[in-house]
């Protein structure tokens, strides 16, 4: 397929890779050509953009897609005042454990298809919601085809003590879930699990051939970040409450700092400072962070709205967060970007530039969405 009279091109190479009244070519999937000049004697079926944007497919990071039922009543609560804490995890905890594989699927699948009609074409999602071998197992069996993170570790059960559980996850949950998983996460946080518990059970999975990924400092400063640089994790994600310290590790690793501020918004909790991240060479990431307690949300155009109101981003900082910034904390080479060679994930949205993203908040600007070079 060649689409042609492209209002703005998004290539995030090198940069945004911006390129003005452009076309581009997908071939078997990938991405064949770019440019402003077709070539001669290019065939294939065409698509006249009429000046619309196109931009790489979203590539979303941070999810919690397999789970049952949902916290609307925990959030209205919240709204009244209530504040956020980890334990509230557990009443999904219940309903998960409840749930059939068919159940938990569909419910997967549903937010997967409304993630892909607002532009992501790549998403990772984690268990965390069984907490038990036998589910948190099926968690990751039914999440395949995504990107799959163990993580086990994302709070105590009430009928576990904190470190017979930590032995649990690193031993036979691990076991029976290493085989159907790529990255492992654990949730370093007050309340949840501390610093060396994290170090155990990423050291563990690391033995067993899984990449590392920390919830890190998202309720209050902790050591996540610290551990998620000295242990070469892909991804410190959530980085709200910040040290220098930790700003200079990140800045000195390949480790990506995953931006989550759905769960800001959610939560009414204050911004990570993208901002003062970016400026000291972070690498950044923005994601959805959908699950039914702290974000319910699978629109990352939503989510850069907020990053660029709220946490000091630009909109060509946003969005290449949001999709390059993504890849990068999945280890991917060939999403987030629309170089030759790439996969041809993109989204044309109903206007002229990436930045109406962020310059109208809660419009739905996606007309298109190519997943492989089809449409979606």
């Amino acid at each position: 397929m060649l689409i042609t009279n492209i209002g703005t091109l998004v290539t995030n190479d090198p940069d945004l890779g911006t390129l003005r009244d452009a076309a581009i070519l997908f071939e078997a999937g990938k991405v064949a050509w770019v440019g402003t000049k077709v070539p001669e004697g290019t065939s294939g079926d065409r698509l006249d953009a009429e000046g619309r944007a196109l931009i790489p497919g979203f590539v979303d990071s941070h999810g919690h897609l397999v789970f049952a039922g949902d916290r609307a009543e925990e959030f209205a609560a919240r709204m009244e005042g209530r504040p956020y804490t980890a334990g509230g995890i557990k009443t999904t905890v219940q309903a998960t454990r409840a749930a059939s594989d068919d159940e938990l699927r569909a419910n997967m699948h549903r937010l997967v298809g409304e993630a892909l009609r607002s532009g992501t074409t790549t998403m990772e999602t984690k268990s965390g919601y069984g907490l038990t071998v036998a589910d948190e197992e099926r968690s990751l069996r039914v999440a395949d085809g995504l990107e799959r993170t163990f993580l086990g570790a994302h709070v105590v059960p009430p009928e576990h003590d904190p470190d017979t559980y930590t032995d649990l996850v690193k031993g036979k949950m691990l076991d029976a879930c290493a085989p159907h998983a790529t990255w492992i996460d654990v949730f370093c946080e007050a309340g949840a699990f501390d610093g060396e518990q994290t170090r155990a059970i990423l050291q563990a999975g690391i033995a067993k051939g899984l990449t590392p990924r920390v919830h890190a400092n998202q309720l209050q400063h902790g050591p996540g970040i610290q551990l998620a640089v000295e242990l070469q994790a892909a991804s410190a994600d959530h980085c709200t409450h910040v040290t220098d310290a930790d700003i200079d590790a990140l800045a000195n690793s390949d480790t990506v700092a995953t931006l989550l501020p759905g769960a800001e918004f959610s939560t009414r909790a204050q911004y990570p400072d993208a901002r003062r991240l970016i400026d000291a060479g972070v690498q950044v990431a923005l994601a959805a962070d959908c699950n039914p307690g702290s974000s319910y949300t699978t629109n990352i155009p939503f989510c850069i709205a907020i990053a660029v109101r709220e946490m000091r981003m630009t909109p060509d900082e946003a969005v290449r967060a949001a999709t390059l910034g993504g890849a990068k904390a999945l280890r991917r080479s060939d999403i987030g970007h629309l170089a030759p060679g790439a996969r041809a994930d993109a989204v044309l949205l109903e206007a002229p530039s990436h930045i109406h993203l962020a310059y109208r908040p809660g419009v739905p600007l996606v007309n298109t969405v190519f997943k492989d070079g089809v449409r979606a």
